[in-house]
């Protein structure tokens, strides 16, 4: 099965927890059957990514990393890569690399969908991330390291996180749910 395949499927069964990602991910089926190459960067202007959200053993902290670019805190996550077999093989390539940790208990199902603009990814200007997004739990005494696509990465207590989208919230909540 292709990338492409896998993440039709993905989504096509996938249970929208509210009725804002229930149309999300619509949208998402929709751009997959429209758009053979609706994995990658090719596809302008909307394309999947895909990422992870990473949490300690206990549920009480949350790893996050301050992106080079946005210069906000977030998962981690990106862009397909040739050779990713799946959606979620997306998601945790993505935590593997950004986080430096390669001992995840990785959640195979995604846990929300959210759509975001980027101004200038690329060359043809603004494009829209229809971002799927996965959890994990990193086992105790994981120690994260700074990618080049960061500025830092950092161990949050749940009660005392920095500044974040509205999004972020609901995806910690959620994660801290599902692993809790």
């Amino acid at each position: 099965m292709s990338l492409h395949a896998d993440a039709l499927s993905v989504l096509g069964g996938w249970r929208a927890p509210d009725p804002a990602e229930e149309e999300l991910r619509r949208r998402y089926v929709a751009h997959l059957r429209a758009r053979p190459d609706g994995m990658w960067r090719s596809s302008y202007p909307d394309h999947l990514t895909a990422g992870t959200l990473v949490l300690d053993a206990t549920g009480e902290r949350v790893l996050l990393n301050l992106h080079r670019k946005a210069q906000r805190w977030f998962h981690f996550g990106g862009h397909a890569e040739e050779g990713d077999p799946t959606l979620a093989a997306v998601a945790l390539r993505e935590a593997h690399e950004e986080s430096g940790l390669t001992d995840l208990d990785f959640h195979p199902d995604p846990v929300q969908l959210d759509l975001h603009t980027v101004p200038f990814c690329g060359e043809r200007g603004d494009v829209h991330h229809l971002d799927v997004r996965y959890v994990a739990a990193a086992r105790p005494g994981a120690e994260a390291v700074v990618s080049d696509e960061s500025l830092a990465v950092r161990w949050w207590p749940v009660g005392d996180l920095p500044d974040l989208e509205p999004e972020m919230h609901t995806l910690i909540g959620r994660a801290r749910a599902l692993l809790g």
